[in-house]
This record gives C-alpha cells, structure tokens and sequence, in this order.
C-alpha cells in the first residue's frame, strides 16, 4: 500500500494547500480520481518558486517536480483519508514554468513520474504523460495534475 511505502521510504507529506480558486482539489467519478494541479509546497509551507532553466537548474526542477508529487498525495490523504485506495497512475500533466526556448519539460516532470513509481512501482506507477512549458501562478516551478484508478 502507497502509505505504507511513504513512511518506508522516510518521506513526509507536507501541509495541504488550501483551494486557490473555486474548484475542488479532488474529484472521484467512479473509480477514477482526478486531482487538481497541484505545486510543490515545501514542509514549511512555502512554495518552490522560479524559472526552470534561469533560476533553476533541470536538477532543481525535477525537485520540484517531485515535491508537487508530496503536495498532490497530502491533498489526496486530507480528502480521502487515506492513500491505499489508490491502484495506478493513469494520466499526468506536468506544467514547468520556463521561458521560451527551454525545451527540458519531459526530464523536469520526471522528477513526478519518478516518485510515483517508487510508491506504486513500475507497472502501476507510469501511466500516460504529457509535459509542457508555460508561466505558472505565484511563479511556483511546477504545476502537475494527475488522475489516478482507485481499487
């Protein structure tokens, strides 16, 4: 189960962020689970902000990526009470805020795609994926937006 790994591999989920506008964080039609776009918000509270490739290095970025992936599954856990519900990673959208020209976004979302398959493994934690480039609210590295199947 996803809960178990997380606290088997050390890793701390941090706060939940509140709703940025009127929408719902996450959405369960069926057995699908759709989560809103989600930033990396560090243990602290703050987000990783910048320009991946200006203010941030590609390595800096897939760490962001990968934290946008602990914010998602802190907002999944506080909706949902609880994480072992979740059967695969079905589709990711990972946003990288950048300038035009950078064309890294599929090596900084991979920090996203990494952290899923250490906690649902290689079959269930790849699913479809597409990573774009764009200027992102309060400047937050990242934004990614996934859809999970539920069990």
């Amino acid at each position: 189960m996803i809960g178990s790994k997380i606290s088997e591999l050390g890793l701390v989920l941090p706060p939940p962020p509140p709703p940025g506008g009127i929408y719902h964080p996450v959405v369960v039609a069926g057995k699908m689970l759709y989560v809103s776009g989600q930033v990396p918000i560090q243990n602290d509270g703050s987000i990783i902000t910048g320009t991946v490739g200006k203010d941030l290095s590609i390595e800096q970025g897939q760490q962001a990526a990968r934290q946008a992936g602990l914010t998602m599954l802190a907002t999944i856990r506080a909706e949902l009470g609880s994480l072992d519900g979740i059967r695969r990673l079905v589709k990711t959208l990972g946003m990288v805020n950048c300038e035009p020209g950078f064309g890294s976004q599929p090596q900084v979302v991979n920090g996203f795609s990494e952290l899923m398959v250490e906690l649902l493994g290689e079959q269930n934690g790849k699913g479809a994926r597409s990573a774009v480039g764009m200027m992102l609210p309060r400047n937050a590295a990242v934004e990614v937006e996934a859809i999970f199947e539920l069990i």
